[in-house]
């Protein structure tokens, strides 16, 4: 059987979304194994002096837990 686990992390980027989507999902692989997909829930901006300082993501990364032997 298969199980899955859905977790929640914040990034950010002073380039892009695309670029703090990219960076959550590499630095949640450094910690989680078996990611299989995420998707965003929520984007927003910091703003200084009128332009934008930092893009950031919600992201729910889903991963499967990996399998434990029956004894």
């Amino acid at each position: 059987m298969t199980v899955a686990k859905v977790i929640e992390i914040t990034s950010s980027s002073p380039k892009s979304f695309e670029d703090a989507l990219r960076q959550g999902i590499a630095r949640a692989s450094k910690t989680v194994e078996n990611i299989k997909g995420a998707w965003i829930q929520e984007q927003s901006v910091i703003v200084e002096d009128g332009k934008i300082k930092e893009y950031r993501t919600n992201l729910k990364i889903t991963f499967v837990l990996n399998e434990m032997d029956d004894e």
